[in-house]
């Protein structure tokens, strides 16, 4: 599929807006914020549904604070955060008053993703805001974020917000006009990348680093347009220096680099393959992780040949093969002491131990996602 056709169907777009793309050495600028925004509410005015995903609250605090350049103490910079988040929400707000919107601010950790209540909760909140006609600007919440819960880039939220939100586009605003097959900035012989249909080995092992404060670099853009394929959702990357770049992306012109996936994976298996909390593991024979790592099968009991931790029924677990390896995860309809009982047992027996209303699947194949496909 041309990207052109790919992006005209988009309805729903998270963008995610990098540092530098609304900073000047690490001030806020009200110029580039509302050059973003005039090009968001482009998107809006078109029947676009858009969400914000941006950064820059860290460097606004440290400009803020009187300091001379990023702080190492984690709790400076969480406290930077604290301070610039208020500067950011300024500026947006600011900005899209001119077109008589109102803005929303939504602080995230990864915690937030990992609980399924939570996780929906999400989704109920920001679908609410968009009705109103508020646009929601997301931001890690890096004022109480630790290193156990933090995303550490907002390339790795944007992701998780458009899989959650069932985005049909994420577009990252970025100092880059897309990946190339070798640092431009060190070599004049790089080529664009326009299309990205899978992650090759070599484009694995691109590498280089943000500008002007942020964070996330090309690995982490990489790694973003690897989940979004996987989830079946576009992404893009663009400069976002370039005039008008979002409306002439939608367009269809070869600006910045697409990544185009094959097909869309169901909302709740995203949620399992990328933000779930694993609540335990159950380890299956050979023959078991052979059939479950092809997809579209259950497991069964007569495959299962132990349990480690706590898990009750409903809940989400990793299923590992004999060389400890993660060969999917999927919802357990049994707790681990039920799951205990039956391991390496035949349909039957279970039937004849727990009752003919009992389910024969540990995990069914619709509740199943292949990790690594």
């Amino acid at each position: 599929m041309d990207r052109k056709k790919l992006l005209s169907r988009a309805k729903r777009i998270v963008v995610k807006v990098g540092t530098s793309s609304i900073t000047e050495d690490l001030v806020l600028s009200d110029r580039k914020v509302s050059k973003i925004v005039g090009q968001v509410e482009d998107l809006l005015s078109q029947g676009h549904d858009a969400i914000i995903v941006s950064s820059g609250s860290i460097g606004a605090g440290i400009k803020k604070l009187g300091l001379a350049e990023r702080p190492r103490d984690m709790n400076m910079l969480q406290a930077c955060a604290a301070v610039g988040q208020n500067e950011l929400m300024r500026a947006y707000g600011k900005a899209f008053a001119r077109h008589g919107r109102t803005v929303a601010q939504i602080l995230l950790t990864r915690d937030d993703f990992k609980s399924r209540k939570r996780y929906l909760n999400i989704r109920n909140t920001v679908n609410t805001l968009i009705k109103a006609r508020t646009v929601p600007i997301i931001n890690e919440n890096d004022s109480v974020a630790v290193e156990e819960i933090c995303f550490g880039d907002n390339d790795s939220l944007s992701a998780n917000v458009a899989s959650n939100m069932d985005a049909d586009l994420l577009i990252m605003m970025s100092s880059m006009d897309g990946l190339f097959d070798r640092d431009p900035a060190r070599s004049r012989d790089a080529e664009k990348i326009e299309v990205v249909e899978s992650i090759s080995c070599e484009l694995a092992q691109l590498s280089g680093k943000s500008r002007m404060g942020g964070v996330g670099g090309i690995q982490s853009k990489i790694k973003a347009g690897d989940a979004m394929m996987r989830c079946g959702i576009p992404m893009a990357i663009v400069n976002a220096e370039q005039k008008d770049v979002l409306k002439r992306l939608m367009s269809g012109e070869p600006v910045g680099t697409v990544f185009i996936p094959k097909k869309r994976m169901e909302n709740k298996l995203q949620w399992m393959l990328f933000a779930c909390k694993v609540r335990g593991r159950i380890m299956v024979d050979a023959g078991a992780a052979k059939v479950l790592a092809k997809g579209g099968v259950s497991l069964l009991p007569a495959g299962v040949t132990g349990t480690e931790g706590q898990f009750k029924a409903g809940e989400p677990v990793a299923v590992i093969g004999p060389k400890m390896t993660e060969i999917c995860r999927g919802i357990s309809n049994f707790s681990k002491d039920q799951v205990d009982e039956i391991k390496g047992m035949q349909t039957k027996k279970v039937r004849e131990l727990l009752g003919q209303g009992s389910k024969k699947e540990i995990i069914h194949s619709e509740n199943i996602v292949v990790i690594g496909r």
